[in-house]
């Protein structure tokens, strides 16, 4: 269990005032209802509500409370996509992400919050309906103007803040002293306030128009209740005095005619508030009123409230001086917050001077148009306001311009992000992770300029900006998104793109292939990159032959590995590329680990792991640890091993590359048990088992039942190292790998040496059948099997390999060739390589020489049955 609450709440950037009984009603909701939606008008208060419930329910989901904020989003592909980034669920090759986001909150009790929905409010729909179905325990709580309508969802109506009653002013009130503020709102953790609940009102199930539960209260204060008591003339008074305004009992009949008008609406309420400064609450009310009048000459369909806003909205914009008009409607180009820099960048255009981005940017703060946190470095936009400020862009014919113009900085910014992380000499590796932080801040910003690319046919800046974004690549990136974009740009008309650019995207999208385990295409994909590359492009030419070393390694062609190898570490160093040195330096010495030559390996890792410190970036330098230890643990140095591994730990940590860090500790928690370490081993591996669940990733997870399957040899538990090797194998197969290896053929042998054939055939059954978490539960937790324990029996192999498998095995013992065998077995030498090369995968060996010794070691079973 957690030590303290998990969520991803922001801080509230002011006090929230009122809503205590839609607070006390929608708390006890959850109890029973899987999905509630707050509806209403944009402007009223949804997100800010949710957002309040949400820090009340905290304490009651020990698996997190969740915000997913999806206003920035266009395309309902990114739901998910969204929904997975928050959790940190991480996609896998050939599994949807729906299913992997499934996965990971199947058995959780968590809430999510999903803010927004309005524009994909389909896709919204279906991923809520899916993940409410196969979650028991999962709850959401959405925002959107329109319900999901969805089975198990309950409709909550928003309502406006409370309004005072038609009859004047209490006498009382008449000589109140000045409204003052009350102090800070107590912790998040803290609510919902003390004392019962009500019961729900008895509407609860009405909703005009919907046969979906629903609820709508009414909002006229009670009779009796002091106007300066009323929820909207509260927030009205806090956020005055919040601007610097004062206002006396003299003012309180202008505030509640003002209330009145803007009918409770807080979005409306908060940008009159913010006028205070320039003008009384009366002036205030007889400008919003000849704002009504002249709305009703058009739009006599829209809701009332939706006018009023509209009203509040055009009235603030329509006070703007018209360079911050100008301002206001270019920040609306911004996916969501953004920096001053970024600002300055895209917006400085006539009538705009860069210099005037700071005090234009302030007085839109000053008047509750633009939102930014207490530092004053990231800067945001409403929904509702920004999507008032986008309609006036495209009034203005500003919109493809400045669509353009964040498309071009944008390539700008990444471009010079990439350099200073990636290629730049002598660069203190603090500049290098800033970077890289940079740049993975503009994401949101990047998808918006990609979908500009390919609205406007601009495929050559797309892509442009596709191959310098670091923010995508597979340290962080998404798989399905890294090779989705540069498929969409390369689909479009190509006439002025250079070769050179479609080989660079080429390039990307071979990394994308390959981490998504589509080696051929991958590899056809980095072939033609180098292929179309200009020659004096020495880095990313680079990057291919690292690349190419990586996948074609993976397709057991060692030989061809070693030429791109040599090739990308001779450009590398007579150009002085220290990072792609220290690449190549790492793909020679795999390929010489691969081949058994240790002495090799060792020497050109330790060469690497040279170069990459050099270099200084911390990713590089945790792929040269991790190889030195896969080298030591070759040679059988494990306490080499653990060192090694160890030193990659808090360069992973740092960057947050969950999938290396979850590889790096199975690997440590392997041979800590093989060290003897037992207790040392328990935690790594259940800590890289908790990344490989909350990632999402069925590989690392497998990759934890292995490593706990060896802990429970050396601990003494065949039964337990039978049963999670069993669970490992049966979820590789799941996911379409192969699930033999030479250590698990080598662990039943053993098993059926000292249990017996029976009971070891029976032990792999269950294990097969068995879950992921019970197996790894029956390892971590030290349970031990009775030999009295009945086990069911299946049928299972006594051979890792098929009868043909087998049979070429056995030739290899008489030392032909490819060829030799194809003669005596009338199939092509191109079909023996295939099975040679099937048979080094399951049993895990690199050499035919290896193939030989295993055959002639079971030539005592030539017709096990497959």
């Amino acid at each position: 269990m957690p030590t303290s609450p998990r969520h991803n709440l922001p801080a509230e950037p002011n006090r929230f005032v009122g809503r205590e009984r839609d607070l006390d009603d929608l708390h006890g909701l959850f109890g029973e209802t899987r999905v509630v939606t707050l509806c209403g008008v944009g402007g009223i208060g949804k997100t800010r509500l949710a957002l309040r419930v949400a820090a009340g329910l905290v304490p009651a989901y020990p698996d997190g409370v969740w915000l997913v904020e999806l206003a920035r989003f266009g395309r309902p592909e990114l739901v998910e996509q969204e929904i997975a980034r928050v959790l940190g669920v991480r996609e896998e090759a050939s599994r949807p992400l729906l299913d992997t986001v499934t996965a990971r909150l199947r058995d959780q009790r968590c809430l999510l919050v999903l803010d927004n929905c309005e524009h994909l409010v389909d896709r919204c729909a279906e991923v809520v309906a899916a993940l409410v179905a196969a979650c028991p325990s999962l709850r959401v709580l959405a925002t959107s103007r329109e319900p999901l309508r969805i089975a198990s969802e309950l409709i909550w109506r928003v309502p406006p803040l409370d309004l005072p009653d038609t009859g004047p002013p209490h006498a009382a009130e008449a000589e109140a002293a000045p409204y003052q503020p009350p102090g800070l709102a107590p912790d998040p953790a803290s609510y919902p306030p003390p004392g019962l609940r009500p019961d729900l009102p008895p509407d609860l199930a009405a909703d005009l128009g919907s046969d979906l539960p629903s609820y709508a209260p009414s909002r006229t204060a009670s009779p009796g209740v002091a106007m300066s008591d009323v929820e909207s003339v509260q927030l009205f008074m806090d956020r005055a005095a919040a601007a610097g305004t004062r206002l006396g009992p003299e003012s309180l009949g202008d505030v509640v005619r003002l209330c009145r008008a803007l009918d409770g609406l807080p979005l409306a309420l908060e940008l009159a508030a913010a006028r205070t400064s320039l003008l009384s609450p009366g002036q205030i009310a007889d400008r919003i009123d000849d704002r009504f009048s002249l709305l009703t000459t058009g739009g006599r369909t829209a809701p009332v409230r939706q006018r009023t806003l509209l009203a509040a909205v055009e009235w603030s914009y329509d006070l703007l001086s018209a360079k911050e008009q100008v301002l206001l409607r270019r920040l609306s180009v911004f996916a969501g917050d953004f920096d001053l820099d970024l600002a300055e960048q895209v917006c400085a255009e006539r009538p705009i001077a860069g210099g005037e981005i700071v005090d234009l940017l302030g007085a839109l703060v000053d008047k509750s148009l633009v939102l930014c946190d207490e530092s004053r470095r990231r800067y945001w936009l409403l929904e509702t306001i920004k999507r008032y400020a986008v309609e006036r862009l495209d009034q203005a014919g500003e919109r493809e311009v400045l669509r353009e113009r964040h498309l071009n900085v944008l390539c700008e910014l990444q471009e010079r992000h990439f350099t200073t992380e990636m290629v730049e000499p002598a660069t203190p590796w603090a500049r290098r992770l800033e970077a890289l932080t940079a740049s993975r801040d503009l994401v949101d910003d990047q998808r918006v300029a990609l979908d500009w690319a390919v609205e406007s046919g601009n495929v050559g800046l797309g892509l442009r900006l596709c191959r310098t974004s670091t923010g995508l690549l597979p340290i962080r990136g998404n798989l399905t998104e890294i090779v989705g974009w540069v498929e969409r740009l390369l689909s479009l008309d190509m006439t002025g793109v250079s070769a050179d650019e479609i080989a660079h995207a080429k390039a990307y999208l071979a990394y994308g292939l390959e981490a998504r385990d589509e080696l051929s295409r991958s590899l056809e994909a980095a072939e033609q990159s180098l292929a179309g590359m200009d020659r004096d492009n020495v880095f990313p030419r680079c990057v291919m032959h690292s690349l190419m070393v990586i996948v074609l390694l993976r397709m057991g062609r060692s030989d061809e590995a070693l030429h791109h190898a040599e090739e990308g570490l001779a450009l590398a160093t007579a150009s002085g590329d220290t990072w792609n040195q220290a690449a190549g330096l790492l793909g020679l010495s795999a390929v010489a680990l691969t081949r058994g030559r240790l002495r090799e390996a060792q020497r050109h890792g330790e060469e690497a792991l040279a170069r990459a410190r050099e270099h200084g970036h911390r990713w590089l330098m945790a792929r040269a640890a991790a190889q030195l230890g896969a080298v030591a643990e070759a040679r059988g140095d494990l306490v080499t091993a653990q060192a090694q591994y160890e030193m990659a730990v808090p360069w992973l940590r740092e960057l947050g590359s969950d999938l290396d860090l979850a590889r790096c500790l199975a690997r440590i928690g392997r041979v800590a048990a093989m060290l003897h370490e037992f207790g040392a081993a328990r935690r790594r591996l259940a800590d890289s088992l908790a990344l490989g669940r909350a990632t999402g990733q069925r590989q690392g997870v497998a990759r934890c039942l292995v490593g706990l399957s060896v802990l429970a040899e050396y601990e003494g538990d065949l039964e337990g190292a039978v049963l999670a090797a069993a669970a490992a194998a049966g979820l590789r197969e799941s996911i379409g790998q192969h699930s033999a290896t030479i250590r698990i053929e080598e662990l039943l042998g053993r098993a059926r040496t000292k249990l017996g054939e029976g009971r070891t055939t029976a032990l792999w059954s269950r294990g097969r059948a068995m879950s992921p978490d019970d197996a790894a539960r029956h390892v971590l937790q030290g349970e031990r099997l009775s030999h009295k324990t009945p086990v069911t029996a299946e049928p299972v192999r006594h051979s890792l390999l098929t009868a043909r498998e087998r049979e070429i095995a056995g030739l290899l013992t008489r030392g032909l060739s490819n060829r030799g065998i194809a003669e005596e077995l009338v199939i092509s030498p191109a079909t023996v390589a295939r099975h040679i090369a099937n048979i080094m995968e399951k049993l895990g060996y690199t050499s035919r020489a290896q193939i030989a010794v295993w055959a002639a070691e079971h030539a005592e079973h030539p017709k096990a049955r497959t």
